[in-house]
């Protein structure tokens, strides 16, 4: 096992890519693999492409033939899996893709790890989960002991791989930790997002879609944070444990945009579309998310240090400075509107 070969597994997308940086910061060698989907993007990794302590792999984490040849070359001292398909519109539109990616696909890829941890005692996985298996939460906060009762495709096929890594830790005794995590925001994320889609509106002069009345509300944390809790959990976590990672700070999705809206008027000259158009409501969609992240805060003594608004500020400035990643995607899926199936 090498102490400093770390395997991120959806590594082009949006956490992946900035839990990728930090970790090469680190000093840590990366070997990236992704299945190259719509919202893979290799502009997020373009500054380590002739990194030495970078390395990519195309390849879906089902492929059992090749997972298993690519973890027995690099023997990596923890695999940190964020491959998943995590758009809860898509996932109404068809749950079958999410099925296929999320539990199908991550049994093949658990029955691999079972398989090289036999020999590998020390390789950890950390299994990068969200809030929304715990659903509606209008009240208080859910910690680890919540029950799972997710309201999409989405978060059901979440809450099922949870479950799955669950019982391959009881029962087969491997060396495995389970995160939940709220909603992120900062660079990279592609604009099929809440964040990044109302900035890219902004800047493009176009309404700002918001779904029923705007009162959702959603727990936010700058994605520096998140990474930061994740490498805390490689280093100090509990094997076989569940760690919520939160902010603690809600807002509305009203709030959230007209909070943007202001803020981008101090970057940039607002034009006239820029304006709030309420929409159709998602079928089935949770009200609120909240977690009880006491656990990982006592524990490992981790907290949160980007606030909301410079958190939001540094996050519309990276668009801004990179107008060409938006020239990277495809366009049908920034502007099109899914999940209105009933």
């Amino acid at each position: 096992m090498s102490k400093k070969n770390i395997i991120v597994t959806g590594g082009l997308g949006f956490i992946g890519s900035n839990l990728i940086g930090m970790l090469i910061q680190q000093k840590y060698n990366i070997i990236n693999i992704d299945k190259v989907s719509y919202s893979s993007s290799f502009y997020n990794v373009k500054e380590y492409k002739n990194n030495k302590k970078y390395k990519f792999y195309k390849c879906n984490i089902g492929n059992q033939k090749k997972i298993s040849k690519i973890l027995n070359k690099y023997n990596p001292i923890c695999i940190f899996n964020l491959a998943a398909e995590t758009h809860v519109d898509k996932s109404i539109d068809n749950p079958n893709n999410f099925v296929k990616a999320n539990i199908l696909n991550f049994a093949r890829f658990l029955e691999c790890f079972k398989k090289f941890s036999k020999k590998n005692i020390k390789t950890k996985l950390i299994h990068i989960s969200t809030d929304e298996v715990y659903g509606d939460i209008l009240k208080g906060r859910s910690d680890e002991f919540f029950p799972l009762r997710p309201n999409s495709p989405y978060a059901a096929s979440k809450a099922s791989s949870d479950l799955l890594l669950r019982s391959y830790i009881r029962t087969y005794n491997i060396p495995a930790i389970v995160t939940n995590c709220s909603n992120n925001y900062g660079p990279k994320q592609h604009p099929e997002k809440f964040v990044p889609k109302i900035i890219f509106n902004i800047i493009n002069n176009l309404n700002l879609p918001l779904y029923g009345n705007g009162k959702n509300s959603r727990e936010w944390i700058h994605v520096f944070d998140h990474c930061s809790a994740l490498i805390k959990i490689f280093r100090y976590g509990k094997l076989g444990e569940f760690y919520n990672i939160g902010s603690n700070k809600n807002l509305t999705n009203y709030q959230l945009i007209k909070f943007l809206i202001k803020m981008a008027g101090k970057k940039i000259k607002i034009k006239n579309n820029v304006k709030i158009k309420y929409v159709k409501d998602r079928p089935g969609h949770d009200f609120r998310y909240a977690l009880n992240s006491k656990k990982i805060k006592k524990n490992l003594n981790w907290k949160t240090k980007i606030d909301l608004a410079s958190g939001l500020e540094m996050t519309f400035s990276w668009y801004l400075n990179n107008l060409s990643y938006f020239k990277t995607l495809n366009q049908k899926d920034i502007k099109l509107r899914f999940g209105l199936k009933k």
